[in-house]
């Protein structure tokens, strides 16, 4: 029995991770796809965005999807279509081929993840659900972070287009495993109710489409991005209207009446806000301000996940005993303190201060991500565990895309005020300028040190934006904290 869960939990895992390194593995390749599609910089982002919003809308289906089929035809048609989407995504010609073939990619990968999550949930015994956790974790952790690394190393040693067809053999292997050693069947007789249906794909569809071009349309100065937020808005509240009345097993918010579902949704959701906001500046931080070459940059995010990991396995091997509202507190304390020392970067800093906040980071990440994974199932009964999966992964998915989406605008934003703010003391009468041009052997007047004055204007506001990111993301971290009194920890 003992073997066959084994081989189970490396089926679900195998299948999850292969999702989630897909979901940031085409970002370092964006420029390699622009000149084979004949793409501008505005479409090619929707290779992204496309896949974002397909997940995120079909994320909650997936507990009806297991009602109405079994959660192994659903794992196996997801992890069969999910691979020949993936071929199709290779040899696409264009930009539109492209795109749809990443929203078909999307929708299949969406089921995996909450599915692989719910199948641990009910191999294993009660005693042993945070070990499955903490499994489960792992790939949750690791997937976002090698995406790049295998992306930059695919890419630049290949073809864009292997980091797409990469997922055959893979995919091949997960198949086998879950026909043989996956037999979960959970059916029933759901209905299909259309107005959820359209209600969700509503709100998190608009939704997702603010948060992935809010940015690049300024926000609410655009019309578009205001009618989407009103769509938004509208499609959430009568989604959740609707399923709080009907108790559908489509998109089931009503599950957040539990209070631990709940309250640990929320906390997930702030907690891939920061991540993933922290995540998706720090490589632009290395590579733009630092001259980082792509793939130094993918091993230098690598220690986080490695640190991430290592910290599951202990906690895996020993289940220490302790109140888990403690192995959260611990957790985010970690990552505060790694946070912290992220605020004191500087131009000059070297390899060293980059690894070790990473490090810190890492090893409170693991600790509370499997932590919180295990108490949103404590208080839920076992038959409704894909339905809290899926709304708990939902929270996750949307989460981090509000966190790439507040971190950027933010970073964006204030590199602009420090620009005007540090630029108010160029004039030629600034003692402090006149000893700079000097040293440099240069006048005032120079036009080479204007140019470098103006280089080192920009770095400087950079630098200052990305410490200011980097404290705003320390701080969700610590707002989590007052929201653990609300959790029943047995």
């Amino acid at each position: 029995m003992a073997d066959k869960r084994g081989v189970a939990t490396i089926a679900v895992m195998l299948s999850a991770i292969m999702v989630l390194i897909d979901m940031t593995v085409a970002n370092v390749s964006l420029s390699h796809m622009m000149g084979a599609l004949g793409a501008t910089a505005d479409q090619i982002t929707w290779v992204l965005t496309g896949y974002s919003m397909a997940e995120a809308i079909f994320i909650p289906m997936t507990s009806f999807w297991v009602s109405r089929f079994g959660e192994r035809k659903v794992m196996l048609v997801a992890v069969i279509g999910f691979v020949i989407s993936s071929a199709l995504c290779g040899q696409a010609t264009s930009i539109e081929e492209m795109v749809l073939f990443r929203i078909i990619q999307g929708a299949f990968g969406a089921s995996v993840i909450p599915l692989a999550q719910s199948t641990l949930v009910q191999i294993y015994p009660s005693e042993q659900k945070g070990k499955a956790m903490a499994i489960f974790s792992i790939g949750i952790l690791l997937g976002p972070i090698l995406g790049p690394v295998v992306g930059g190393v695919i890419t630049d040693n290949l073809n864009w287009r292997w980091i797409f067809y990469v997922n055959l053999p893979f995919g091949l292997v997960c198949t086998t495993l879950i026909y043989k050693y996956i037999h979960l069947s959970n059916k029933s007789k759901p209905n299909f109710d259309w107005w959820i249906i359209g209600y969700m794909a509503l709100g998190v569809g608009a939704m997702q489409f603010v948060l992935d071009k809010g940015n690049d349309e300024d926000w609410l100065d655009s019309r578009v991005i205001q009618t989407a937020i009103a769509l938004s808005i509208m499609g959430l509240i009568m989604w959740a209207y609707r399923s709080w009345k009907t108790k559908s097993p489509i998109a089931p918010l009503w599950l957040l009446r539990d209070k631990n579902l709940m309250v640990s949704s929320l906390m997930m959701a702030v907690l891939s806000m920061a991540m993933f906001g922290l995540t998706a500046q720090q490589p632009m931080f290395l590579e733009r301000l630092l001259d980082y070459p792509v793939a130094t940059t993918g091993m230098l995010m690598a220690p986080r996940g490695i640190a991430s990991a290592c910290m599951l396995i202990l906690v895996i091997r020993l289940d220490p005993q302790f109140d888990p509202r403690l192995k959260i507190v611990f957790g985010l304390t970690c990552i505060g303190i790694g946070s912290y020392l992220m605020t004191l970067y500087s131009m000059e800093i070297d390899t060293f201060w980059i690894v070790t906040p990473s490090i810190i980071q890492g090893l409170g990440l693991g600790l509370t991500f499997s932590t919180l994974s295990s108490l949103a199932y404590l208080t839920i009964p076992k038959e409704e565990s894909v339905a809290g999966a899926s709304i708990f992964n939902l929270f996750r998915t949307v989460g981090s895309s509000f966190g790439i989406s507040i971190a950027t605008t933010f970073q964006y934003r204030d590199s602009q005020q420090q620009w005007h703010a540090l630029s108010e003391g160029f004039n030629t009468y600034n003692p402090a300028l006149q000893n700079w041009a000097a040293s440099q052997g240069l006048s005032m007047t120079d036009p080479l040190a204007l140019q470098q004055y103006q280089m080192m204007l920009h770095e400087q506001s950079q630098m200052v934006a990305y410490v200011h990111t980097f404290q705003l993301v320390g701080v969700m971290f610590v707002i989590m904290m007052p929201m653990l009194i609300f959790i029943r920890s047995k």
